[in-house]
């Protein structure tokens, strides 16, 4: 089994979604990135995570402003690319993974836009903080995460200063955090669609705040794995 991580931007935090992703299974990790122009081994892989990192620049939701609150180093070469590797996965019938700025990046990819930056009583609050910020997360029943972690309020841990505005087109909002910021989003209609699920938070490095074995991480991780296998099943 071969799955596609993009790359999050420094070697720590991308070891971290390695890590999480290989756990005790025989499972190859290939890495993503524009630096290294490998859109094609993609097409090697059986399943595709978005990482987190930086901002996704204004111009791909349709605003013009740059200078925000708390921007980040913007990389429209990094943007095109995971856009790219999104759009060639669906084509592929690849299972979807997206995390934190993946989940952002998928609903821009859907038409959706972005809050640039949540104000400081909501990052202070919940959101943003080093290390994470913990806080719950209500999950929407009927949804496929709602299905996965079998809850309806998780644990999770947060880093960002941005969410989701609009909803993108054929999305839904599958979890929320208790001040109301998009915690998650899945597809509207699944039929012959190939497995999407998107999240804010970080399963990756929940073990730094104990909940690596939680519904949130071990569960989430579990279920991507499955819809891999079953795609590589199915494709082969």
């Amino acid at each position: 089994m071969k799955i596609g991580l993009t790359y999050t931007g420094t070697a720590k935090k991308h070891e971290n979604y390695v890590n999480w992703l290989k756990a005790n299974e025989d499972i190859e990790i290939i890495t993503l990135s524009a630096e290294n122009n490998n859109l094609n081994d993609l097409k090697k892989c059986d399943g595709l995570v978005l990482s987190g990192g930086i901002d996704i620049h204004p111009k791909f939701y349709g605003n013009d402003n740059t200078q925000y609150n708390n921007a980040t180093n913007l990389n429209e070469k990094r943007d095109e690319f995971e856009i790219a590797a999104f759009d060639l996965a669906q084509k592929n019938k690849l299972p979807v993974l997206g995390i934190c700025r993946g989940m952002q990046l998928i609903n821009v990819i859907h038409k959706g836009t972005m809050f640039q930056d949540l104000g400081e009583e909501k990052l202070l609050n919940a959101h943003k903080g080093n290390p994470d910020k913990l806080h719950s997360v209500k999950v929407k029943p009927e949804t496929i995460l709602s299905k996965i972690v079998k809850t309806e309020s998780i644990q999770a841990n947060s880093a960002h200063h941005q969410a989701i505005d609009k909803l993108g087109q054929d999305l839904i909002i599958n979890a929320l955090s208790e001040d109301g910021i998009v915690e998650g989003i899945e597809r509207k209609e699944t039929k012959n669609k190939p497995f999407l699920l998107a999240i804010q938070w970080h399963p990756e490095r929940m073990d730094e705040a104990g909940l690596q074995n939680s519904a949130g991480s071990a569960a989430i991780r579990k279920r991507f794995i499955e819809e891999v296998k079953k795609s590589i099943n199915e494709n082969h």
